[in-house]
């Protein structure tokens, strides 16, 4: 790696991990700057505003999640219907790990960045879409491979649970509890009868 990209990732980096502490708005250029151990001028080198680099951050993300979507979504070992649980046990647990960069920033920033930039509100629409396509695609595995009962609109119900999970990571936020994340896993294994 070039020392280009390698200061560009470390920013990202440092970013990602104050962002999920106090959220985008939260976080200020210089503060970012000071932690990063990066001078102004090389910011702007590589981002040409705090949008762009909002915008590149969020990229990071939802390119990563993807790549991590991996450990359960694709595990070889499991069927559609366990890979499918496997993912939503996988959040639990993120959403309520002490490390806050393990947490979703789909659920950290999805309002807050609604308000302030089109761009960066698209970059998580996509990203979510793309989660949810690969949802679908799981229960459409598990009907195939038979440990899944069939499911007339996999498409609409990967959405309709992926969003209460968003919903019930928020309130787990708020209640500091876990609680509405053990009630959603409850409806979920409900929702996803065994083949």
């Amino acid at each position: 790696m070039d020392q280009q990209t390698d200061t560009r990732s470390h920013i990202l980096q440092v970013g990602r991990r104050l962002t999920a502490q106090r959220g985008y708005t939260g976080v200020g250029l210089s503060e970012l700057l000071t932690e990063a151990g990066v001078p102004k001028g090389s910011f702007y080198h590589y981002f040409s505003s705090k949008e762009a680099y909002g915008c590149a951050l969020l990229k990071a993300f939802v390119d990563d999640y993807q790549t991590r979507l991996a450990a359960s979504l694709d595990h070889p070992g499991m069927n559609g219907r366990e890979r499918f649980l496997a993912y939503f046990a996988d959040w639990h647990r993120n959403q309520v790990s002490s490390n806050l960069q393990d947490r979703c920033l789909v659920v950290k920033l999805a309002a807050e960045v609604a308000d302030l930039s089109d761009t960066m509100s698209d970059i998580l629409k996509s990203g979510v879409s793309r989660i949810v396509d690969r949802l679908a695609l799981t229960l459409r595995q598990g009907n195939e491979d038979g440990s899944v009962a069939f499911i007339a609109h996999p498409d609409a119900l990967a959405w309709s649970i992926y969003n209460q999970w968003l919903g019930a990571s928020l309130v787990a936020s708020l209640s500091r509890s876990d609680a509405p994340l053990v009630a959603a896993m409850k409806d979920t294994r409900e929702r996803i009868p065994a083949g």
